[in-house]
């Protein structure tokens, strides 16, 4: 009788060490994740005379090594998965608004993301970018959460894979060298470009600098600010400052652009100026920025949080100060003077409960303005103004002055002509907002000598050079994102009691170069408070005052 024999089929289980998923992870962020990378340098290529071969496969190349090298560094038993999930996430979302709006994410950008409030965040999000970070980011984390992993770590193969690792760098960039340098010479902004390299390393200095560093101390500038308006006998001053967000001067019809985006403000005799600069390409700088004394060329911004800003000094000098809030946040710029947010959570003709249209700031202003303390008052008022993508969300339908327009967030799938469109209806219902307020300072002009200035933070690319949004380091950005529009407005009893000479004020918008260098020692100036703080050479009226 012939025994019954058993077959056992031993069943082969597929793990990988920590050692091969970072080189696989490597390998996808060389071939796939870094495509803004070489789409970027073969526009630099393309240029070129003579590009040797061997130099179009060393890109790709030297960027497998240098993930591989840093990913190796990170893959760690229960520390590897957290960290490639995060790193795939960010990195799909990087790459894709350096794709499609041509955005280096650096320092500036990092510092603007996380400063950005939950609801401007949002107006990023559409299903073009969902899709993205999707496929490219969400999809490879669940494979690398599910991938089964040998245990433990075999810490001499994870050594000897670095030092070759290493070696093949040196040795690629010892036969590159002379390519590699002449093109990053060059081209400096390319390292910027490198995923997730660059803003991994400008995101570690942001929280470093932000949450572990020791804060300086408190300084007060403007402690001997008084008030030399004779607030007794003279009728008060009511002043509007408008502080606008993402506009253009070079779409501005009062700098002479063709297209007529200021039909309501050329009716109130404003005055525009030319050629004027920002502080930064973002929020997050120009606004702290052009409220503290420093410039631009000496901006630091721990120092500009703690040290007086000119709404402190005012305040000190017994100038009553309000300031609205439309605009996701003041920088810290309005934290020890009276403040109103708008409420973007309600649901009424101006807010759909995410965002709210620029006019719910004039809403209550003129109780608001009664309940103020003290004769000489300020009203600050933060727009949201042109901000994008989401141009479309910032002017009702009957502000759509220019057609067709972008009714989408997805703006690098409309035309540049609709992208165009749409931001020029931004601005022209911006020019009603502040042409409205101009109003309401002319009907209460019996019982103040009112003004009005507006200014905005930072300018915006509109698909120029394949560039679009803002954020640009300075040194590069083109004008588009750094040439902001000034109006000045002035009801005849301001110009009286200011001794101004409004044709020198029309003479000096024309000459131009001005710069949000100006507005500190401005507001100080035209609110009368003398200090030593003040500055009058950045003081943009008083050439003007006689």
């Amino acid at each position: 009788m012939k025994e019954k024999t058993s077959t056992h089929v031993k069943k082969i289980k597929f793990t990988l060490s920590y050692t091969s998923l970072a080189l696989i992870l490597a390998l996808y962020y060389a071939t796939i994740v870094n495509i803004p990378l070489y789409s970027e340098f073969y526009k630099i290529l393309s240029k070129l005379d003579n590009v040797h071969v061997s130099f179009i496969f060393a890109i790709p190349t030297f960027i497998f090594l240098l993930n591989a090298i840093l990913f190796n560094l990170l893959s760690w038993p229960f520390l590897g998965k957290p960290i490639f999930i995060f790193l795939l996430i960010t990195s799909s979302m990087v790459s894709y608004v350096m794709l499609y709006y041509g955005i280096n994410v650096d320092y500036g950008m990092i510092e603007n993301a996380f400063e950005t409030d939950p609801s401007e965040a949002a107006s990023y999000l559409n299903l073009h970018s969902i899709t993205w970070i999707t496929i490219m980011g969400v999809i490879p984390s669940l494979l690398v959460a599910f991938a089964p992993m040998k245990p433990g770590l075999a810490l001499l193969k994870k050594s000897v894979v670095l030092v070759i690792l290493f070696s093949l760098l040196l040795a690629l960039l010892f036969f590159t060298y002379k390519d590699f340098s002449s093109v990053g010479r060059n081209n400096k902004y390319l390292k910027k470009m490198i995923i997730p390299g660059f803003y991994v390393y400008s995101t570690l200095n942001y929280i470093h600098d932000t949450y572990l560093t020791t804060p300086m101390t408190f300084k007060h500038i403007g402690e001997d600010a008084t008030l030399t308006a004779d607030v007794a006998t003279e009728k008060p001053t009511l002043f509007f400052f408008i502080l606008g967000e993402t506009a253009r001067s070079q779409n501005y019809a009062l700098n002479g652009y063709a297209k007529n985006t200021n039909p309501y403000t050329e009716k109130q005799g404003v005055i525009s100026f030319q050629n004027v600069h920002s502080c930064g390409t973002a929020t997050a700088v120009s606004v702290p920025c052009m409220f503290s004394q420093q410039g631009r060329h000496d901006y630091d911004k721990e120092r500009s949080y703690t040290q007086d800003n000119v709404m402190d000094i005012l305040q000190r000098a017994g100038v009553s100060l309000l300031w609205k809030e439309n605009d996701g946040g003041d920088k810290e710029v309005a934290k020890r003077i009276p403040k109103i947010e708008i409420d973007r959570s309600h649901k009424n003709q101006f807010c759909n409960g995410s965002t709210c249209l620029d006019m719910s700031l004039l809403q209550n202003l003129d109780s608001e303005v009664s309940a103020m303390k003290g004769k000489e008052k300020l009203v600050v008022m933060h727009i949201m103004g042109s901000h994008g993508p989401t141009y479309y969300l910032r002017y009702p339908k009957d502000q759509q002055k220019f057609l067709p327009d972008c009714q989408s967030s997805e703006i690098e799938n409309c035309s540049i002509d609709q992208i165009v469109n749409t931001y020029d209806n931004t601005i022209v219902y911006t020019d009603y907002v502040i042409s409205q307020a101009i109003d309401k300072l002319k009907a209460l002009s019996n019982q103040y000598n009112t003004a009005l200035f507006y200014i905005s933070d930072h300018g915006e690319s509109l698909g120029e050079n394949g560039v679009y949004l803002h954020g640009v380091p300075y040194a590069v950005a083109p004008a588009f994102q750094t040439t902001v529009p000034l109006i000045l407005w002035m009801s005849d009893g301001f110009k009286k009691s200011k001794k101004i000479n409004e044709q020198c004020l029309k003479n000096e918008a024309k000459r131009g170069g001005f710069s949000q260098d100006y507005v500190f020692s401005t507001l100080l100036g035209i609110m009368d408070v003398k200090t030593d703080a003040y500055n009058k050479n950045l003081d943009i009226y008083h050439p003007c005052r006689t």
